[in-house]
């Protein structure tokens, strides 16, 4: 009755991130390169029989003589995993997991199961926080669902890399801009000029064959109307979203959407072309809506419903710009004005891919079934896409717009 529940995983592992410091001297011209080898001669520190488990208790103990050095928010999530264990061992997978900083789905579930609650006052409530240290919180507030996981991100946060990926890609949107504007000489509703199509990186029917068009459109946008409301949606969506899930996730939701919306165009609305990057941009902010509303009570940001109602009416005006524009009287027949399609595209894998991604922070996309089914599905639907672009062309004897 009186003894404390074994502790787990997570203990061992936190407490000993600290004993690091200690050893790296005598262990670094012997250990490997690669991080799990570090992490290997660690863990046998601990276990000379090379059973591939470590008491707990040693940990617990060396945790406590350490608490001041460990932050204490981690040093709390860590504590509530440790309760949550009562076999007293820790394993190599779970002390790999989380020596590398990357929590498998079985440290959150054990976390969630835990008997130990956490006991510090949320985030929100601190005080005397630099300006760094509150946007990163705010970045927090309005990503993150859970107080663990926005803890877990406060302290782990290190701004290396920054998010290099949606600053890059707006900030070249934005120069293709500028430069066919001087060159055009026309910045609002530059898709009217009857040169626009000319432009190498625009998708267009009859030359759908060079592939690089599937995703070099968004480069180009039809005005200054199109490009300033996806610039901003990226920055102020894309970018803490990086700042949470890396460039890596983001940008593959992002870069699926952009793909998903040529291709979607190239199937449903085959003579227009494609220009603009809202494919990507309607697959992150539709993401993470749907993770707003999927975890409602858990999402502390502010005003949250007012702001989905203002993101919601800002990519209907968008959308609503785009239908009009495409149904418009073309400035150069009989080629139509650039497809609306491609925002549907990228709609589609914002809620499917997208969720998944926005869904499971630090968590291993491929132990994820729900990701798997998505990646079939989007799979699928871009080898139905490429046989669509071989023969349905010919097969329906369609009549294309000129070349440009």
């Amino acid at each position: 009755m009186g003894e404390h529940p074994s502790p787990g995983p997570a203990v061992a592992a936190c407490a000993e991130a600290e004993r690091i410091e200690e050893l790296e001297p005598e262990a670094e011209e012997q250990l490997p390169a690669a991080p799990e080898d570090h992490w290997k001669v660690l863990f046998d520190q601990f276990d000379p029989g090379n059973t591939g488990y470590i008491s707990t208790g040693k940990f617990r103990s060396l945790l406590e003589s350490h608490s001041s050095k460990l932050d204490p928010h981690k040093r709390e999530v860590l504590l509530a995993l440790a309760d949550s264990h009562a076999d007293g061992q820790i394993c190599y997978h779970d002390f790999i997991s989380l020596m590398s900083n990357k929590r498998s789905n079985s440290f959150r579930q054990a976390i969630l199961q835990g008997n130990r609650r956490l006991s510090s006052k949320a985030l929100l409530e601190e005080k005397g926080l630099s300006l760094s240290q509150r946007l990163i919180r705010h970045v927090a507030y309005e990503t993150l669902p859970r107080e663990i996981d926005r803890k877990w991100y406060y302290d782990s946060y290190t701004c290396c890399p920054p998010p290099w990926f949606m600053i890059t890609v707006t900030l070249l949107e934005v120069a293709f801009f500028l430069y066919n504007g001087v060159s055009l000489g026309q910045f609002v509703l530059q898709v009217t000029h009857p040169r626009y199509l000319k432009n190498s990186l625009v998708y267009h029917p009859q030359l759908r064959a060079q592939a690089w068009r599937y995703l070099t459109y968004i480069f180009m946008h039809a005005g200054i109307e199109h490009l300033g409301l996806n610039v901003v949606l990226q920055l102020l969506v894309g970018v803490p979203l990086e700042m949470v899930h890396g460039a890596t996730r983001i940008g593959l939701v992002y870069v699926a959407g952009v793909v998903a919306g040529s291709l979607a165009v190239s199937v449903a609305d085959m003579t227009a072309p494609v220009v603009g990057s809202s494919g990507g941009v309607y697959a992150l902010v539709s993401a993470h809506l749907a993770n707003i509303v999927m975890n409602w009570s858990g999402m502390k940001c502010q005003f949250k419903l007012l702001r989905m109602a203002v993101a919601l009416i800002c990519m209907s005006m968008e959308f609503g710009r785009a239908v009009w524009l495409r149904f418009h009287p073309s400035a150069y027949p009989p080629c139509p004005h650039p497809s609306f399609v491609a925002h549907l595209g990228g709609v589609a894998v914002g809620i499917t891919l997208g969720v998944v991604v926005l869904r499971n922070y630090e968590q291993r996309l491929q132990d994820q079934s729900l990701w798997w089914i998505f990646v079939a599905m989007y799979t699928v639907f871009v080898l139905f896409a490429v046989f669509w672009n071989i023969f349905a062309y010919t097969l329906l004897d369609l009549k294309l717009p000129p070349p440009p």
